[in-house]
């Protein structure tokens, strides 16, 4: 073989220049910083799935939310009752939209690694060119969109409820509680999937953590009904603070207390445990635990 030219590089010829056949050098990283074109597909790929059965995912949630309107609106507004100076259908309207938000973007979220670990598939989320960043941001932003098209298939419903008034007075708050709390039970969602082993497990967290954090969090109630030990109880649950900043958007009321001001904090302080339970999912992701190994 000693009559073959030697390889050479030309002195124009850059080391992370493609070959002649379009591809690059071995060894030179192709995608420099966020891989949008994989993000945006894992992302599609996650509201497709969803979107496919949206009788099951969109609109059986919406009604069997509806259902609760309904069903609490006869049973307790009769007589003319009035909570934070409105009717009883409209004081347990918004709470009752977020919470269907909320649970759905958990449902999501907690979904696809879960079912991917039972069948073998997991692989597909581990192996593509995407960091552990790029997937924690394409299966949260999934989860809340489907919590986003719940909440507006919920609005429109009870629109046309008799007695029910959405109007807004706070805009900002409903766009941020509600983002928020989606965002919340999405990055619990992604947790929950990494740490179960089997559909039981996440089924025990939605049915004995998820659903009693959100209905005994003043979905259907204020908490200055409470005894002291018990508001005290609903002051540390966090789901406290998403329904009722929800609720503010849309009455301008709110049980957190008495200035818009709390509210305003509440939403501060929203915003940093879902920065920190961010980072925490980023880790676990990170570390490949349960997932890797």
């Amino acid at each position: 073989m000693a009559d073959q030219p030697a390889l050479t590089e030309s002195p124009g010829t850059s080391r992370n220049a493609p070959s002649d056949g379009g591809f690059p050098v071995k060894g030179v990283p192709v995608i420099h910083s966020v891989n949008w074109i994989g993000l945006k597909t894992l992302y599609m790929k996650e509201v497709r799935r969803f979107f496919k059965v949206q009788t099951q995912t969109i609109w059986a949630p919406a009604i069997t939310t509806l259902l609760f309107l309904v069903i609490f609106s006869v049973a307790l507004g009769r007589g003319g009752r009035e909570v934070l100076g409105v009717n009883f259908a409209t004081f347990v309207a918004p709470g009752l939209i977020v919470m269907g938000m909320m649970q759905n973007a958990f449902a999501n979220a907690s979904f696809s690694f879960l079912s991917g670990k039972m069948q073998g598939t997991i692989v597909d989320f581990l192996m593509p060119p995407i960091s552990e960043g790029e997937l924690m941001l394409a299966m949260v932003g999934a989860a809340i969109t489907r919590a986003v098209l719940v909440g507006l298939a919920l609005y429109g419903a009870m629109l046309l409820w008799p007695g029910v008034d959405l109007s807004l007075a706070h805009p900002w708050a409903v766009v941020w509680f509600g983002l928020m709390g989606a965002m919340f039970l999405s990055t619990l969602g992604l947790l929950s999937s990494i740490w179960a082993d089997k559909f039981d497990h996440n089924a025990a967290i939605t049915n004995f953590i998820i659903a009693p954090l959100s209905l005994l969090s003043g979905t259907f109630y204020v908490i200055d009904n409470l005894a002291p030990a018990f508001q005290s109880i609903s002051r540390a649950n966090p789901f406290f603070y998403i329904i009722s900043g929800f609720r503010f958007g849309f009455l301008g009321q709110s049980d957190i207390g008495d200035t818009n001001m709390a509210v305003f904090h509440s939403a501060v302080g929203l915003g940093a445990v879902n920065l920190g339970l961010a980072i925490i999912t980023y880790l676990v992701l990170r570390s490949g635990w349960k997932l890797k190994s």
